[in-house]
């Protein structure tokens, strides 16, 4: 047999080395010793940044295709976006347009009619502006508490309403602030309007069926009220200006045993969230007073006037 095909390999009895179970263990205890050197020590860090600044390229070549699909995404995204806002904004202008043109022309109609009747303007009632601090302490009632009062000329009564519609009325004033009932508490009651119709109601709070809202009673239960009716001040109590939004019909019930339906209503005002209101000044302090009644003349006997 050739010399060079005979194994120079010492047989596994002649093998000499650390056996298996004992690498483990040195190994083992040489990673233990490096974790905790590394937790207490910091020695790792140093290897740490080298590897992060030598593997920095291939990380930030990796990520440009996709930084670069979601960019292309968002590109597209976004001008599908815009162009739908620009449609839409196009037709809110037209909208818009239209209307103003047909205030426009309702308000000189309107102008010409009140000179023909010789009727007056509307009352146009001024107004402060008020932060709502906190809500009162009742919780049985539906109130706030503003940070306007005798020292801003707020008087009782005035009524209160945010950018969407009448929120409450003053029902206390203080020297520094005033509280505010709000149309959703079970003791307040507001006339209506039904801009439909033009039929007069009256609105009380109600939380029946939930926390904010109202009910348009002592309608008959054939009255015309449909669902998505708007309902604003009539301005008959002398509290309100006529014109102001309130609410808005969201269910009707007629039964045929009740003389009245039962119509329950939606604030569009801000009931529960609204932070900075109006509070305008009560349409009684702008109606001129009522004349005095004129004294019966007295008449004699022979039916002249003494």
């Amino acid at each position: 047999m050739p010399l060079g095909t005979l194994d120079r390999d010492p047989p596994p009895f002649f093998r000499q080395g650390p056996s298996a179970l004992s690498k483990l263990a040195v190994c083992s205890a040489l990673a233990l010793c490096l974790m905790v050197a590394d937790a207490r020590f910091k020695v790792m860090q140093p290897l740490r940044v080298a590897l992060a600044a030598v593997l920095y390229p291939a990380q930030w070549l990796a990520m440009r295709p996709v930084l670069w699909t979601q960019g292309i995404a968002q590109y597209f995204s976004s001008l599908s976006s815009a162009q739908a806002a620009q449609i839409d904004a196009q037709l809110k202008r037209s909208i818009l347009s239209q209307r103003a043109n047909q205030v426009e022309h309702l308000s000189l109609e309107n102008e010409r009619l009140r000179k023909l009747l010789g009727l007056r303007g509307r009352l146009q009632a001024p107004g402060v502006a008020a932060q709502v601090i906190y809500d009162a302490a009742d919780p049985y009632t539906r109130k706030v508490v503003i940070d306007k009062g005798l020292a801003d000329r707020v008087a009782l009564g005035s009524p209160v309403l945010d950018e969407f519609g009448v929120l409450g009325q003053v029902t206390r004033v203080y020297p520094m602030v005033s509280e505010v009932t709000l149309i959703t508490d079970r003791d307040q009651a507001i006339p209506v309007l039904n801009t439909r119709t033009g039929a007069r109601g009256v609105a009380f709070g109600d939380i029946s069926t939930h926390a904010d809202a109202l009910e348009l009673r002592y309608m008959a239960a054939n009255s015309d009220v449909v669902a998505g009716d708007l309902l604003t001040t009539s301005g008959v109590d002398g509290v309100y200006p006529p014109g102001l939004t309130v609410a808005r019909v969201e269910k009707i019930e007629r039964r045929v045993d009740a003389v009245f339906a039962r119509i329950y209503c939606v604030p569009l005002a801000m009931v529960s969230g609204a932070a900075h209101v109006v509070v305008l000044e009560p349409l009684g302090a702008q109606i001129p007073p009522r004349p005095e009644p004129v004294a019966p003349v007295a008449v004699g006997s022979r039916g002249a006037a003494k």
